[in-house]
C-alpha cells in the first residue's frame, strides 16, 4: 500500500500529549494509521538491519576491547533481538489490517567500530523515539496507539543504554522530542542506499545541513552549521530553530557563506535538532518553513541543584 507522506508530517507517537503544538505537526485528511504504520516499519526495518550487521561484524571480544563491559554487549544483544520483534510485530499487525507491510530496503551504515557503533546507535534510536512520539495526535486506534507506547518505551530504554555507554546523560531532557516524518526521514536517509518500488517511500528530505564542529556543545555557547550547496536561499536575517524536548526556540544566526553561526539556547539538553528556517516563528513551525536540517546536536546541560529539606 502507498503511503504519500510528502506535504504532510505523518510521525508516531506514544502520549498525544507529548507533542506541542509548537513541533512540527499537522493534519490531513487523507492520514491513515496505516500509513503510518507502515512508516513506522520503514524505520524499524532500518534499526532491525543496523543492529544485525554490527553483531556480524564484532564480538564481545571486540566490545570490550572497545572499553564496552560483557554485560553491555549482552544489552545489545537484547536490542538487536527487541528490533527484530518490532519489525515482526509491525508486520504482522499490517497484515490483520488487510495491506502487504513495506519490505526493508539496502543499507549503508559506515561503521568504523563498537565505538562508532555505540554513538550512531543513541542517535538512531532517538530518532526512531521522536518520530514515535511525533504522530500521537494522528493515530485514530486507541489499540494501535498503546502499541506504539509500548514500542517507544523500549525505544527511550535502548537510548539511555547506549547514551549511558557513550558517556552521554541518558535523561538530560526530562522530555522525549516530536518529530515530523520528513525530519525523521531526513535524518536516516543517509544511511539508505535504496530501496525496493514496493517501499513507496513518499517522503521528501531536507537538505542537508550539517555541524560544522565538534560534540558535546553547551548551552550559550557558540555553534557552526553548513549548509548544502544548491539550496534554497538564505534569509537574512538567518534564523536557526532548535527542537529539544517540548522546546521550539528560535535564534537570530549570522551567515558567512556557506556557514550558519549561532549561540546554543539555554533551554537545549540532550539530543537537539536544528533547522534552518525561513522566519523565526517559535509558535508554527512547519515543514513548509524548514529550509535546512536537521542537524542533530548533542547538548550536555548544567548539573541540576536542589534545595532538599527534610521537615
Amino acid at each position: 500500500m502507498r503511503f504519500a507522506l510528502t506535504g504532510t508530517v505523518l510521525s508516531f507517537a506514544a502520549l498525544a500529549l507529548a507533542a506541542p503544538a509548537s513541533t512540527l505537526l499537522r493534519t490531513s485528511s487523507n492520514d491513515t494509521d496505516v500509513d503510518i504504520l507502515q512508516f513506522a516499519l520503514t524505520l524499524e526495518h532500518l534499526e532491525n538491519a543496523f543492529y544485525k550487521q554490527a553483531l556480524s561484524m564484532w564480538t564481545q571480544d571486540d566490545f570490550v576491547a572497545a572499553n564496552f563491559t560483557p554485560e553491555f554487549f549482552t544489552q545489545v544483544k537484547y536490542i538487536t533481538h527487541n528490533e527484530k520483534r518490532h519489525v515482526l510485530f509491525l508486520e504482522d499487525t499490517l497484515r490483520a489490517a488487510g495491506v502487504e507491510p513495506v519490505p526493508a530496503c539496502s543499507y549503508q551504515f559506515n561503521l568504523s567500530g563498537p565505538q562508532d557503533f555505540v554513538k550512531k546507535a543513541a542517535v538512531i534510536e532517538g530518532v526512531g523515539g521522536g518520530a514515535y512520539v511525533g504522530a500521537a495526535p494522528l493515530l485514530a486506534s486507541k489499540q494501535y496507539l498503546t502499541a506504539a507506547a509500548s514500542i517507544v518505551v523500549t525505544e527511550s530504554l535502548h537510548q539511555g543504554a547506549f547514551r549511558n555507554a557513550a558517556g552521554e546523560i541518558p535523561m538530560a531532557n526530562p522530555f522525549g522530542t516530536a518529530l515530523s516524518a520528513r525530519t525523521a526521514y531526513s535524518a536516516a536517509s543517509p544511511f539508505i542506499v535504496s530501496c525496493p518500488p514496493t517501499a513507496h517511500i513518499d517522503v521528501q528530505r531536507f537538505p542537508e545541513l550539517t555541524l560544522a564542529q565538534g560534540l558535546p556543545v553547551a548551552p550559550n555557547e557558540s555553534v557552526a552549521f553548513t549548509v548544502a550547496a544548491g539550496g534554497p536561499a538564505v534569509p537574512s536575517p538567518a534564523y536557526v530553530t532548535f527542537l529539544s524536548g517540548l522546546d521550539t526556540v528560535p535564534v537570530t544566526a549570522s551567515v558567512s557563506g556557506n556557514q550558519i553561526t549561532c549561540m546554543v539556547p539555554p533551554q537545549l539538553s540532550g539530543q537537539s535538532y536544528a533547522f534552518v528556517t525561513s522566519d523565526d516563528s517559535s509558535t508554527n513551525l512547519t515543514d513548509s518553513g524548514v529550509l535546512y536540517g536537521p542537524a542533530i546536536v548533542e547538548v550536555t546541560p548544567g548539573s541540576p541543584t536542589f534545595n532538599v529539606s527534610v521537615t
